[in-house]
């Protein structure tokens, strides 16, 4: 009879200690998906094929070329880093443009109304260590 009374006692202490079950605090979570449509997402540009890529201006003339794409966390929008100037690698000054402000097709991209002087006067454009 002891050892019945020492499991039952044991049995109660276990049960009392456990509780109710634990809930997570704070904000539930719920994700969003998005519908996207594969024919339409093919028509668009791999970031490897954009990369060094000559950016022209309107008169077809080389005004850069693409050394990064940068999305933000604040931000919807990407940034494209132009590499602009220089001469094989020296001298060259990055800058930084929203990418929606180039028109990309027929295999080009163009960043309508800049000349090198244009982009040469927008402030430089360091990467974060």
């Amino acid at each position: 009879m002891n050892k019945l009374a020492l499991f039952a006692a044991t049995a109660m202490i276990g049960a009392a200690t456990l509780g109710p079950p634990a809930l997570a605090q704070g904000k539930q979570q719920t994700i969003t998906l998005m519908k996207v449509d594969p024919q339409t997402l093919a028509t668009g540009f791999r970031v490897s094929k954009v990369l060094g890529a000559t950016v022209v201006n309107d008169t077809n003339e080389q005004v850069g070329t693409i050394d990064d794409l940068i999305v933000t966390p604040n931000h919807s929008v990407p940034y494209a880093v132009l590499s602009v100037g220089g001469f094989l690698g020296m001298g060259t000054r990055l800058v930084a443009v929203p990418y929606d402000s180039m028109k990309v097709g027929n295999n080009k991209i163009v960043l309508s109304g800049a000349t090198k002087e244009s982009l040469k006067m927008l402030p430089e454009f360091t990467y974060a260590k």
